[in-house]
């Protein structure tokens, strides 16, 4: 990380966006505060426009004036965008999308403006639930603010999680790591795990959906703790939500700080999402893979031949997000007609082959056949494979034909 470089982390949901930013000489990221010298990190995710003038105002900003009726406020800018909704303001007309990627502008300014001018490499947004819909939204959006795949990434809440409490202290994460989320009466909580014995280390997260506390609030999730945490060893605990404001846990807490930390905070999420900022830019040199439900299950590569020497050509790894993934690469065909795929578990040190024959490919003497070779993952545990002969110049022009597979571990 170069000495004026920036990494951003944005939280975003329908009600509020939080930024969290890290620069090398931070231990770690710090969230913006709307209001100097206060813990008031929520901008209201709105947007607001005066009638007859073509200013945009947002958040708290946008807030206040829909107070007045000098101008038409936009809320649910996410919602609206996924439903492709067309919002009129003063006879115009604007794609809720749009106005989404204006809001996320003014966003990642946000710093600047407060005085942070170093130049910012990397921005990863967190949403709570990640669908292939959100990810073409957000590449749209990248598009429209002339931000490159390599600088703008989006993941889910869970996996900023993984990011935020694999960037702690060891002591912290030695063992299973929970996170409870407390809304107005329910909690929901992600638990995270890690397997030692691969290379890098397999980290797992398993999501409890929402859990209603009752009247008994503290006595309810006293309990609930304590189901969680049996039979287990758990090195720390980190409570997110505004249903832990208050001095309620009394007998909980007890059982939270029974042998491990607990922390509470609200800013967890962009701050792990700055964290993953820059665990994309470290690329192998970070310790950990991450497997949940949008990553990738297994790795895809071809065995190749490149300068007299044998090495392995990745085409999909695991690990990635699979919405995401899409690789080509040309190859020469060498022996017979087919291509074998080597598919690996991250668990597992040997590869399975997965041959594709190339029925129907025209005779031609060896290496003189060039193949484009397509992976585009359709799930999470399933390739789909493109390989097009491209024949070999004017020597032996190209067929068009194309043979396609899917691969899929055994």
């Amino acid at each position: 990380m170069e000495a004026n470089t920036c990494y951003l982390g944005i939280e975003l949901n329908d009600s509020y966006a939080m930024v969290s930013y890290m620069q090398p000489n931070m231990e770690e990221p710090e969230t913006v505060s709307t209001i100097a010298g206060s813990e008031n990190y929520r901008i209201p995710t709105l947007l607001a426009r005066r009638k007859n003038v073509g200013m945009w105002y947002y958040g708290e900003d946008a807030g206040r004036m829909a107070k007045t009726s000098e101008v038409i406020c936009v809320d649910s800018l996410l919602r609206r965008a996924a439903a492709s909704e067309v919002i009129t303001i003063a006879k115009e007309s604007y794609d809720a999308v749009d106005l989404l990627a204006l809001f996320i502008k003014k966003v990642i300014e946000l710093p600047q403006k407060l005085g942070n001018t170093s130049h910012v490499t990397g921005i990863v947004l967190t949403v709570d639930h990640l669908t292939k819909e959100l990810i073409g939204i957000f590449r749209h959006v990248a598009e429209l603010l002339g931000l490159s795949q390599e600088t703008f990434a989006v993941i889910d809440d869970k996996e900023s999680f993984y990011a935020f409490a694999m960037n702690q202290e060891k002591s912290l994460w030695m063992h299973d790591v929970f996170l409870f989320s407390c809304g107005k009466n329910a909690v929901s909580s992600y638990d995270l795990s890690r397997d030692m014995h691969t290379k890098p280390q397999m980290i797992t997260i398993h999501a409890t959906g929402a859990q209603e506390l009752g009247e008994e609030k503290d006595e309810a999730f006293a309990r609930l703790l304590t189901n969680c945490f049996a039979n287990r060893p758990v090195s720390s605990v980190y409570l997110v939500g505004d249903g832990f404001d208050g001095e309620w846990m009394k007998q909980s807490l007890a059982v939270l700080c029974r042998g491990r930390r607990a922390f509470l905070g609200q800013n967890l999420f962009s701050k792990g999402a700055c964290y993953m900022a820059r665990i994309r830019e470290m690329g192998e040199n970070w310790p950990f893979i991450y497997m949940g439900e949008n990553e990738m299950k297994f790795n895809l590569s071809l065995s190749v031949v490149e300068k007299e020497k044998k090495k392995v050509l990745n085409l999909v790894s695991a690990g990635k997000n699979w919405f995401e993934i899409k690789n080509t690469c040309e190859v020469i065909l060498s022996g017979t007609p087919q291509v074998e795929f080597l598919k690996q578990l991250p668990s597992s040190s040997t590869p399975q082959i997965q041959t594709v024959e190339l029925e129907d490919l025209p005779v031609r003497p060896d290496r003189t056949t060039r193949l484009r070779i397509t992976a585009s993952p359709v799930a999470n545990d399933k390739i789909e494979v493109e390989i097009r002969d491209l024949g070999f110049g004017e020597f032996f022009p190209a067929t068009g034909r194309a043979w396609k597979s899917i691969i899929m571990m055994g």
